[in-house]
């Protein structure tokens, strides 16, 4: 009673105030003490802004002590003493509120159950085991409010609709401090996915089919709706997709699905310019078609200038089983490359067929490969067929392209002969290997690991062509060195007649690289290293070591990465500049 009655005194006076003649021309300065931290903030929220015209100050201060109270509650402080002291002696006004939180309220049960087809449902029981309300925890209305709308949440995202709380109460005792908590929710029964409808012409149903992640008569799940979307979406094919329930048309326990598709753009194109200590400046232009017919097919042709490795390649992809992972390539291709002292110009024709499974990569193809190259003293071109296999394998942590955690493995073998369209007998292997590993926020490791081996008669081995040769240095490989400038030497006569020494590349490939980085920010991170190995003919290993440090830029395409390197096991070692953008791997 005596609260109530200073209450309606507090009314009073604010009341008389707010007729003041000078109230319009004054405004409040609010001074909340006592409370900190999360009760502090929710406090303010619920005061609000402070007012700037009479009548809403006489509200402002009509309010505000119930406001606080409330704030408190919502947090399980309902023992809370709120005092006001008000100023009027200058403007503007000063109104100080005092806070004494008091003890908390405790949850003392918690009894939360459920009824339906949700009692069997995995989905149900971890939500359960992960409540946020155990007893003995300080009430907060708003943790209960939140908890509450995640179970109806999670039982439209899994096909409950006719779901509903038949009890839903928080029961408090203010004087002995507790509260009880009761949940009672009625999932009722479990929809299944009715049919698929769907109007479209752009795409072969037998494409479409494969993508559905949706089976008639299967349990309702939003997960697989949004999956299904996703894969629509990644294959090109579409510039929209929606696939949604239509709850209204509910008929024995099915809920049918809309799908609606449109089109993408017929052609997109893309230019690009760039920099790399390895190719220098560079300059690239793509032009692609996602869907050339309503049976997938896709085509996409690039050309990129630069002055190291100017190309050109258009490649003709067909899907088979899969618009995703399962397509056959077809391939054309012109480069031009430095290796070491060569020049190499190359010409392939190829097909390939790509397999997802999973995280792996699985492909088979056929290259046909017309190479030529030349040097002081040295003039060559041969033709290669060379049948191959690869498998591949990504996994990563965080980002794409800058993951905290990830490891990566490439395999591939090629073979040619020559009584099957090659020039001479070859079986040539390679291996990838990449490993990045984080340690809290600031310390990142990264391992990288580079092998290959082709296999020839010694009669033929002058006749392995640049491409098929192992080169070692450059930005991706051992900084310090040039790019491709660490491979066998062979001793030729010049157009004169004089020896010359040309590094002609390796027949085996060895190199390592291991690297620590301190991100000293979020975008900012230095680095340390040390690469080594070598390109060699088989019996001829000669390790070569580089070493250096390097500051990266993070970005969303990656790191831009300037390093600065020694070859240490050069008789005269020089410093390299090297700078690469991308992913590490």
């Amino acid at each position: 009673m005596i609260k109530q009655a200073r209450q309606f005194q507090s009314a009073l006076l604010l009341a008389s105030l707010a007729l003041s003649p000078f109230a319009a021309a004054q405004l409040l300065d609010v001074q909340l003490n006592g409370l900190e931290g999360e009760s502090r903030d929710n406090a303010l929220a619920w005061l609000g802004v402070s007012p700037e015209t009479s009548q809403a100050r006489a509200n402002y201060l009509y309010s505000a002590q119930r406001k606080v109270e409330k704030s408190l509650q919502a947090l399980g402080y309902y023992r809370a003493r709120v005092e006001l002291e008000l100023t009027r002696s200058k403007e503007p006004w000063s109104l100080v509120i005092s806070v004494q939180p008091g003890e908390p309220v405790l949850l003392r049960q918690v009894n939360v159950r459920l009824l339906g087809d949700a009692v069997n449902d995995p989905a149900f029981a971890e939500l359960l085991e992960t409540s946020p309300l155990q007893g003995g925890d300080v009430l907060n209305h708003g943790v209960y409010d939140r908890f509450r709308r995640s179970l109806t949440s999670l039982a439209r995202r899994r096909g409950y609709f006719e779901g509903a709380f038949s009890q839903a109460r928080v029961e408090v005792e203010p004087v002995g401090g507790v509260a009880d908590v009761s949940l009672l929710y009625d999932s009722g029964k479990r929809f299944n996915f009715g049919a698929i409808s769907y109007d479209q012409d752009i795409i072969h149903e037998s494409l479409l089919s494969p993508l559905l992640l949706i089976e008639q008569g299967e349990p309702f799940d939003q997960k697989k709706l949004r999956d299904t979307q996703i894969q629509l979406q990644r294959t090109g094919y579409f510039s929209t997709v929606i696939l949604r329930p239509i709850v209204d048309m509910v008929d024995d326990g099915q809920v049918p699905l809309e799908l609606n598709l449109f089109p993408a753009k017929q052609h997109s194109f893309d230019l690009g310019a760039g920099f790399s200590t390895d190719t220098r400046e560079r300059l690239s232009f793509t032009w692609r078609t996602p869907k050339l017919n309503a049976y997938g097919h896709q085509q996409e042709t690039r050309i990129q200038y630069s002055d190291v490795n100017p190309s050109g390649r258009f490649t003709y992809s067909i899907p088979v089983s899969h618009p995703l992972d399962d397509a056959v390539q077809f391939t054309a291709r012109l480069e031009d490359n430095e290796f070491g002292d060569l020049d190499s110009r190359q010409r392939e024709l190829g097909i390939r067929r790509e397999m997802r499974k999973s995280d792996w990569i699985y492909s088979y193809s056929l290259r046909g490969l017309d190479e030529a190259w030349n040097s002081e003293g040295i003039d060559r071109q041969n033709d290669y067929l060379l049948p191959g296999i690869s498998l591949s394998q990504r996994l990563h942590g965080g980002s794409l392209v800058n993951p905290a955690s990830g490891f990566s493995h490439w395999y591939r073998a090629e073979a040619g002969g020559a009584n099957v369209g090659s020039d001479i007998d070859l079986v040539r292997l390679t291996a990838n290997f990449g490993l990045i590993h984080s340690l809290g926020e600031k310390h990142r490791f990264v391992l990288r690991s580079n092998l290959g081996a082709a296999f020839v008669e010694d009669a033929d081995r002058g006749q392995l062509a640049p491409s098929l040769n192992f080169f070692a240095g450059g930005a991706q490989s051992i900084r310090g060195y040039g790019y491709q400038s660490i491979g066998n030497e062979v001793t030729v006569e010049n157009a004169t007649g004089n020896p010359v020494s040309l590094i002609v590349g390796g027949d085996r490939l060895l190199t390592g690289s291991a690297e620590y980085q301190y991100s000293f920010t979020q975008n900012w991170r230095g680095a340390v290293f040390v690469d080594a190995g070598d390109a060699f003919d088989e019996g001829d290993f000669e390790g070569n070591v580089g070493a250096g440090f390097g500051v990266h830029y993070v970005t969303q395409v990656g790191a831009i990465r300037l390093n600065i390197a020694n070859p240490v096991t050069d008789d005269d070692p020089s410093w390299r500049i090297h700078l690469a953008i991308g992913a590490e791997f």
